[in-house]
């Protein structure tokens, strides 16, 4: 008896591939995370991070519109401060003068369609390099007295112009506290990304390296997520979802497509992922000697991320995924 039921009928050409394709992918779902330091025409290479820079003000305004006119419409900020404007309460995260800001309004002014997302959370400004303030005897990082300062940070954060706000810090409440403060200063129209489920990863090393930002003492597990956990991952989706966050995010990505599609399935909110600095490194490294394809090997991980349901993906490939995707249109 002949097979009448053939797969591959749909899989005979490109236009019938693309017609049938379950999950699509292209610019506008890529948000660029970008570092930014102090400096003049500096574009500073990151060791770890293969074509991935610290950028001077200038230069970073230069980056965001290469990426605008790619078609990316998201940008996320990250800094690189000085050691010695960090101190115990993580001052400088406030500082509406600091780098950061200033990196906000002029990528907002010169750019004004591009979409800023900013990091809330304390490990680049504190000389701990913890996401929370730390309790300088015993060592444990504080919660709630934390939230005061990540509401500050995101009420100075909006007033130079982001468009969506990213908690990164895994304190509990926090969602709810920063919205309630956004609201109070009539900022109600800012986005809430929530790093929802983030797992305590060593996929994490190249970004730190970046940023300078490792913890002097312990570790984050106390306050970022086990990575034996998925129903954990639920809990906290559900907490962040009532407390007022527009979009939850995942981080890592790539060892967390099960955590991306669970999440996926139990709400109605936009998902994102974070393609992290360890996932965009391993494939740096293995295609620079000559174990991959590193552009078939960044748009597959792209698509994998897309297929378990991700709405955004914020990735160190953008600017080179976005040059291939808008060649294959």
């Amino acid at each position: 008896m002949l097979n009448i039921s053939r797969p591959r009928r749909n899989r005979k050409t490109d236009a019938i591939r693309r017609l049938v394709r379950e999950t699509h992918l292209g610019p506008g779902d890529l948000i660029a995370p970008l570092f930014v330091k102090e400096g003049t025409n500096l574009r500073e290479e990151i060791k770890t991070m293969p074509g991935v820079y610290r950028f001077s003000v200038d230069e970073l305004v230069k980056e965001c519109r290469e990426l605008y006119a790619l078609g990316i419409p998201c940008v996320s900020l990250f800094p690189a401060i000085e050691e010695k404007l960090k101190d115990t309460r993580a001052s400088e995260a406030y500082n509406p003068n600091g780098l950061y800001q200033r990196a906000i309004k002029e990528v907002k002014n010169a750019i004004p369609d591009l979409m800023v997302m900013t990091d809330v959370a304390l490990d680049p400004y504190s000389s701990d390099g913890h996401d929370g303030l730390v309790d300088q005897k015993t060592g444990e990082v504080l919660n709630d007295v934390t939230l005061e300062v990540l509401a500050k940070m995101s009420i100075v954060q909006a007033k130079s112009g982001a468009d969506i706000i990213g908690p990164s810090d895994m304190m509990d409440g926090r969602i709810g506290y920063i919205r309630d403060a956004l609201d109070e200063e009539n900022l109600i129209n800012v986005t809430i990304m929530s790093y929802a489920a983030k797992y305590a990863s060593a996929f994490y090393g190249p970004f730190r390296d970046a940023l300078g930002s490792a913890p002097k003492k312990g570790d984050k597990k106390t306050y970022q997520m086990d990575y034996a956990n998925v129903r954990e991952a639920l809990r906290e989706a559900y907490l962040d979802e009532s407390e007022g966050a527009d979009i939850l995010m995942i981080k890592p990505g790539l060892p967390y497509l099960d955590v991306i599609k669970t999440l996926r399935d139990n709400t109605t909110l936009p998902i994102a992922a974070y393609n992290v600095s360890g996932e965009y490194a391993m494939v740096k490294a293995a295609a620079a000697m000559g174990m991959l394809d590193e552009e078939k090997a960044m748009i597959e991980m792209l698509w994998a991320f897309k297929r378990a349901g991700s709405d955004m993906i914020l990735t160190y490939f953008a600017k080179d995924a976005a040059r291939v995707l808008n060649n294959h249109k």
